[in-house]
């Protein structure tokens, strides 16, 4: 298995454990089970906290491009405060966090703070990522 293969393998599991943790009222976004793609796809991490006032608001966002991109982008949510062994592997210094992997697993981009629909998709196009 190539290496970057693995850690977008490792992330997924970290990820579904992740959420697997989340309860409803707090959790920013429903839990995504890791799919098992034919193919990698790129993959949105948001790396935040349920009781963040910026994290709560870019919650409804994760959700919509999870079943809008369902098959075409990952997207995964870390809560840094109930499981910071899950953050401490993407050296974050703030939340929320995003951080946009391509289909290779290698980081293409990263943004601190709150970002809406059309910023995350407009920073894959900017990266080069169709979805």
């Amino acid at each position: 298995m190539r290496r970057g293969a693995m850690w977008v393998a490792v992330g997924a599991v970290v990820a579904g454990v992740a959420w697997a943790g989340l309860s409803g009222a707090s959790s920013p976004t429903t839990p995504v089970t890791p799919a098992v793609a034919s193919r990698p796809i790129p993959r949105l991490v948001d790396l935040g906290a349920g009781k963040c006032i910026p994290c709560k608001a870019m919650a409804p966002i994760l959700a919509e491009l999870e079943v809008e991109y369902a098959g075409r982008m990952a997207v995964q949510f870390i809560d840094v405060w109930k499981d910071p062994d899950a953050a401490a592997p993407y050296g974050i210094h703030m939340i929320p966090t995003q951080i946009f992997y391509g289909a290779d697993g290698k980081e293409l981009a990263r943004h601190q703070g709150f970002m809406g629909k059309d910023e995350i998709l407009a920073q894959w196009k900017a990266v080069g990522v169709r979805l």
